[in-house]
């Protein structure tokens, strides 16, 4: 008999929740997990089992025993606290030793700092080595040398959080570098869409006709050589950081990054949904944290329903269909030696009108953190800051909108040659940074110009020359721009546009209303 492999010392488990702890072992045997003072019990069926726990308050020093017949597990030094899944791609896994500020922060914490971290371990494939892997994983406290690989974002967010509610923190890191969105999802979720099913019918098809075996050795070939690879370009941007990635493939060879699908590769679809996510649920959460979507700009137009089923397939696993989901807008960003593709900011749209539709959901709004030539921004204090703002508001109710929200789009007319955008989270006026910019009007042709804007209270006001007859604005349309627009809360006007037909503009009292059935 086993308890899965999250449960262990030092974990924290949900407050004011019914507790999960599952495991396996043979059938018949009776399991009995005792915490607190309470007690549950479950038949191993199919050699799996699992009990829930009645909800607990906030506490600290707690010990559980599971039990069954001659074996007994006992798990010491236990937290009933909070609980957030940090999800996502490498902004999220980003780690605190190499954030700007991370060193300096590192050196301050203690186990009594209230935060403790389990890191889900990244594997491709479940094969022979799995359970070994996964067997040596725990739960760790916050210590200068035991945190120094815990996301940056998800630390930042949870020290404050902790500030906040005075309770212990425990962070659930699941994320992989260059992953989908289709990466975290079952396929059945992508199977039954038809704009996300091109991301299964790729797979297919470069895997057509080749066993798992011949596509296994394939990719560990690859991983040989990229291994080697990226060991030489991380010597070469050392001695010349100023090198381009073209520049870099012509003189140490090309990258193959991210080598050929097959079941053992990263970044298939449905794969880290099989290896990690699965492995940690239905662990009692109170959500989702989630900075993700710079690996689908390829198809941005299918991001919205791509990001939307991964919220309902989450929610769904874990049996709760208004599990709070607080994502993280993409910020700026651009090669320096690339065009403006204008995919980025489709993806920042995606991203508000999930968050404008689906309850129980938060945005925190970044585009004045990102860094040109680097799609990974050093400092993640502000993006761990703004996650933080949004739970209080949207998750624990003990912050008002107009602290925690980001200036965003309401609604807009034209009046002559004038277009007027009218702000929510903005009641208190606007401020700016510099020269207001970003801001574009277009006639019924479609194509945009720079416009004037003047501001008073939660209103823009828009003028250009070259469009008499205005029909459409849009703000921050673009995949790298300065950002000098600001609330009076400090947080940046989120970008935006008129000219998609189909924008939403749910309120948020109506949006915390929404049926949830479907989610």
């Amino acid at each position: 008999m086993r308890t899965a492999a999250i449960f262990s010392d030092r974990m924290v488990l949900q407050r004011e929740k019914p507790i999960a702890v599952w495991g396996d072992g043979k059938d018949g045997r009776r399991v009995t997990v005792t915490l607190g003072g309470n007690s549950a019990s479950a038949v191993i069926r199919d050699g799996k089992w699992r009990v829930t726990l009645p909800p607990m308050p906030a506490a600290d020093g707690l010990t559980m025993t599971v039990q069954s017949g001659a074996v007994t597990v006992v798990y010491r030094e236990i937290a009933v606290g909070e609980v957030w899944l940090c999800g996502g791609q490498s902004n999220m896994e980003f780690e605190i030793k190499d954030e700007k500020n991370g060193e300096a922060l590192l050196n301050t914490l203690t186990p009594e700092c209230g935060v403790r971290f389990y890191y889900t371990p990244k594997q491709r494939i479940i094969d022979d080595s799995f359970d070994a892997v996964e067997r040596n994983t725990a739960w760790g406290y916050a210590t200068p040398e035991g945190a120094r690989s815990w996301s940056a974002v998800g630390l930042y967010f949870a020290l404050e959080l902790q500030k906040k509610l005075g309770v212990t923190v425990g962070l659930i890191g699941c994320n992989w570098g260059g992953t989908s969105a289709s990466v975290w999802v079952s396929r059945d979720v992508l199977e039954q869409n038809a704009l996300l099913r091109p991301y299964i019918d790729d797979y297919d098809n470069a895997t057509a006709g080749k066993t798992d075996a011949e596509l296994i050795a394939e990719f560990d070939e690859y991983a040989a050589y990229q291994d080697v690879w990226w060991v030489k370009y991380s010597e070469l941007m050392q001695a010349h950081p100023e090198t381009t990635w073209d520049e870099a493939q012509k003189i140490i060879g090309e990258s193959r990054y991210p080598g050929p699908m097959g079941p053992k590769n990263e970044c298939r679809p449905c794969g880290a949904y099989e290896t990690m996510l699965m492995r940690v649920c239905p662990y009692t959460l109170r959500g989702f944290l989630y900075y993700q979507g710079e690996s689908d700009d390829f198809r941005p137009d299918a991001y919205e329903t791509l990001l939307t089923a991964l919220i309902g397939c989450w929610r769904r696993d874990w049996g709760d269909a208004e599990l709070p989901f607080l994502n993280v807008q993409l910020p700026m960003f651009r090669y320096a030696d690339a065009p403006d593709y204008k995919h980025w900011c489709r993806i920042r749209e995606a991203q508000d009108r999930v968050y404008r539709k689906l309850r129980h959901t938060g945005l925190a709004v970044i585009p004045d953190c990102g860094e040109l030539d680097n799609i990974h921004p050093k400092d993640k204090s502000q993006v761990g800051h703004r996650l933080c703002l949004q739970a209080l508001y949207e998750v624990y109710g003990c912050m008002d909108a107009a602290e925690a929200c980001a200036p965003m789009y309401d609604s807009s007319y034209i009046t002559g040659n004038t277009a007027t955008v009218l702000l929510k989270h903005a009641d208190g006026g606007l401020r700016l940074t510099g020269m207001p910019c970003g801001f574009e009007l277009a006639g019924p042709d479609g194509v945009y110009y720079p416009a004037q804007a003047a501001f008073s209270g939660n209103r823009i006001t828009l003028t250009s020359a070259d469009v008499p007859a205005p029909h459409y604005v849009r703000y921050a349309w673009t995949n790298y721009a300065e950002v000098t627009v600001f609330g009076m809360n400090g947080l940046p006007l989120a970008p935006f546009r008129t000219d998609s037909l189909t924008y939403e503009h749910t309120a948020d009292s109506e949006k915390k209303n929404l049926p949830s059935a479907s989610m």
